[in-house]
């Protein structure tokens, strides 16, 4: 069975956002990383500024990653609904008859 090309859409949007977070992902985890010698010559609060960074910043990176996939993805999943054609099962996932 051929994906519709809303189908076909769909799942390039989801793919292009995904691969888009996990780059962010990969910034903040290795290549802020990469950084932290340099960073931890500035203080913050007392503490060098790369363990601060990589103590609290990075999990709120990682929180803020989430929560972006999680809203994108629901609009997405509305706007999925609303074109699905009348009389048709409306599919969570497009293609898989879920």
């Amino acid at each position: 069975m051929q994906p519709k090309p809303a189908q076909r859409a769909y799942w390039q949007r989801n793919i292009r956002l995904t691969l888009a977070l996990l780059g962010v992902w990969f910034c903040v985890t290795f290549v802020a990383g990469y950084f932290a010698e340099a960073l931890n010559r500035l203080p913050f609060f007392d503490f060098p500024l790369g363990f601060y960074l990589f103590a609290q910043g990075a999990l709120l990176a990682y929180l803020a990653i989430i929560g972006i996939y999680v809203r994108y993805m629901n609009r997405m999943d509305r706007d999925w609904a609303r074109e699905s054609e009348p009389g048709q099962p409306r599919t969570r996932f497009p293609g898989s008859g879920l």
